[in-house]
């Protein structure tokens, strides 16, 4: 937009809104601080007329936002396919050389779920070796 199709007109505003537009206007890269009025105006305009948040957002961030979301989400599956592969192979080395009946096993899996409910997930080694000895 050239600076001839612009208008004057009269703003009033409070002195605390015009001191914080003369601290602000150059940290925006504004010429002027009629240029940062400006520009707050056609921002607050399309916050009033976006259909919803999304459009009122930048591109660029929500393009951000969603490849780092995706990207965390890649990343999860992958660790925890490693850890239900690790899992197997440990329950299978386990199965192989322990004889446990059905109704030791029925019992544990409530007890495993119980402790892992208690502790948020995190069940440690010497926990599990203390119980098992008795202790």
């Amino acid at each position: 937009m050239s600076d001839e199709n612009k208008k004057r007109f009269p703003l009033w505003i409070y002195p605390s809104t015009q001191q914080k537009v003369q601290e602000l206007y150059e940290k925006d890269n504004c010429k002027s601080q009629s240029e940062f009025i400006e520009k707050a105006i056609r921002f607050y305009c399309g916050y009033l007329s976006a259909e919803d948040g999304m459009r009122f957002l930048p591109t660029a961030i929500t393009s951000a936002m969603t490849g780092i979301v995706n990207t965390l989400e890649n990343r999860m599956a992958r660790l925890i396919f490693k850890l239900a592969v690790e899992m197997s192979m440990m329950m299978n080395i386990l199965a192989s050389t322990a004889e446990v009946d059905e109704n030791t096993l029925h019992r544990l899996r409530g007890k495993c779920v119980a402790d892992v409910k208690k502790s948020i997930g995190s069940v440690n080694f010497e926990d599990v070796s203390k119980f098992q000895k008795g202790e």
